[in-house]
């Protein structure tokens, strides 16, 4: 249970007492409570920023060179490395596919990436590179709630929804943890990846788009003028309120909120999303163009949140899933996303919003050495894949974690999904196996039984 037993009695009071008016201050009491009231230790990131690459970008190709996959191009996996693996669409009995892509060597240490990502080379130095992730899960949906539930099934919250939960927000006309999606669809898993779960639901994602109304219906529609607004919302509210005193739901509580949320985001999202006041030298180097939707724009617009005080920020990039025209497939997504990620890193290492904002990249799991698509292609690999963070806290310039010579597992400094949210959670001053919350008779946690913090990535 969180530490700050005080707060969960007012909780508790305000939500199972039928309070009426009392219940309403719910989400501005947690606001007002963050961040001290509910950090178990000093944290060093106060906000993060998820870019999360849906479909498994291939790091082979772009972080974990393997000479030895080269060499032994087209021929078969040693079977002794089969034993007991599962693939997800492939015969695990498939030739061995070489890199389609040479590696140089950037920054300070000779750090090799991809040639695909130049620019994040250009920033090599303020990242850690973490090559020994691994994870349960070998197809998209159950992978993608795995990385951001901890869990396989749906119905827990995600990551955003539990820092929301232990911090509150720092903003009081936005949301607190906010989501962009872009790529050719959105997330396999769904909603269920910036989901409450079982947490009150004001914790969960609110979906931005990138260009037009930033959340549908946001707007007033032809003929409701403000003083019509006012009146329909004042309405619906006082039998809201009524509701509330006569039941204590405090889920009708969280649906007060969202109407005057949605009143207050009428004045502060459309200048939000206005990235015509932008600089063009900010622009340039993120590769955006105001009006039009873009993963570069995303990765502007997820600064802008968090200068104005968002704690959570997810994008969504559902591009990377290539079991054939790999090569192609992995030049069009790098060509969307490498520039805006580093200048991410740039920009904000520059406004001295780095040092306290965690910065997160990377996938679902990884992709098979072994070909598929022809000679094209890669299937699904939960084994070994590559993550890299920067900022708030993080250690810069650490490359953390070896795979063996195929980067068919990770074998030194192993990191899993339980571990990295974990360390995700000690950066913002939270203990993973404190943070829970009650639910069905048991306490519930982001890491669920597992997970131990990442102790060499800290600074």
């Amino acid at each position: 249970m969180l530490e700050a037993h005080a707060l969960r009695n007012r909780r508790w009071f305000l939500r199972d007492c039928g309070v009426g008016l009392g219940a309403l201050a719910l989400a501005d009491l947690a606001r007002a409570d963050a961040p001290k009231a509910r950090t178990h230790h000093e944290p060093k990131a106060k906000r993060v920023i998820y870019l999360f690459m849906g479909g498994a970008p291939s790091h082979l190709e772009l972080f974990d060179n393997k000479p030895q996959l080269a060499k032994f191009d087209g021929t078969l996996p040693p079977p002794e490395l089969l034993k007991n693996y599962r693939a997800a669409f492939i015969n695990p009995n498939s030739k061995l596919l070489g890199p389609k892509f040479k590696f140089k060597k950037f920054g300070q240490n000779g750090t090799e990436l991809g040639e695909l990502l130049p620019h994040l080379g250009e920033v090599i130095d303020e990242i850690a590179l973490v090559k020994s992730m691994h994870t349960d899960a070998f197809n998209h949906a159950p992978g993608q709630i795995m990385a951001l539930t901890g869990h396989q099934q749906f119905g827990r919250p995600s990551a955003g929804a539990w820092v929301s939960y232990g911090l509150g927000s720092e903003s009081k006309d936005l949301p607190g943890f906010v989501v962009f999606s872009s790529g050719s669809k959105g997330p396999s898993g769904g909603n269920a990846c910036w989901g409450a779960g079982f947490l009150p639901t004001s914790h969960a994602g609110t979906l931005f788009r990138s260009a037009g109304d930033p959340v549908l219906f946001l707007g007033n529609p032809p003929g409701v003028d403000k003083d019509i607004q006012k009146e329909s919302l004042d309405a619906i509210n006082a039998l809201n309120k009524k509701r509330l005193d006569a039941v204590g739901d405090p889920e009708i509580a969280a649906r007060i909120s969202a109407y005057e949320m949605a009143g207050r985001m009428q004045a502060s999202a459309p200048e939000l999303m206005d990235l015509s006041k932008e600089t063009k030298e900010a622009l340039a180097l993120y590769g955006a163009e105001p009006g039009k939707p873009s993963f570069a724009n995303n990765c502007l617009l997820a600064r802008r949140l968090i200068e104005r005080g968002v704690r959570f920020v997810q994008l969504f990039h559902e591009a990377w899933d290539h079991h054939g025209g790999l090569t192609n497939g992995l030049k069009t997504e790098c060509g969307k996303t490498d520039r805006a990620c580093a200048a991410l890193v740039k920009d904000l290492k520059q406004r001295g919003l780095l040092k306290d904002t965690l910065v997160i990249w990377g996938g679902e799991f990884g992709r098979t050495p072994m070909v598929q698509g022809g000679n094209d292609g890669r299937d699904h690999h939960p084994n070994c894949y590559t993550m890299w963070l920067a900022g708030g806290g993080v250690k810069p310039g650490t490359v953390l974690g070896t795979s063996d010579d195929l980067g068919f597992n990770a074998v030194e400094d192993k990191v899993h999904v339980h571990d990295l949210n974990a360390t995700v959670l000690h950066l913002l001053g939270m203990d993973h196996e404190k943070l829970t919350y009650r639910h069905q008779g048991r306490d519930f946690r982001l890491t669920d039984v597992h997970g131990h913090v990442v102790k060499k990535l800290l600074a």
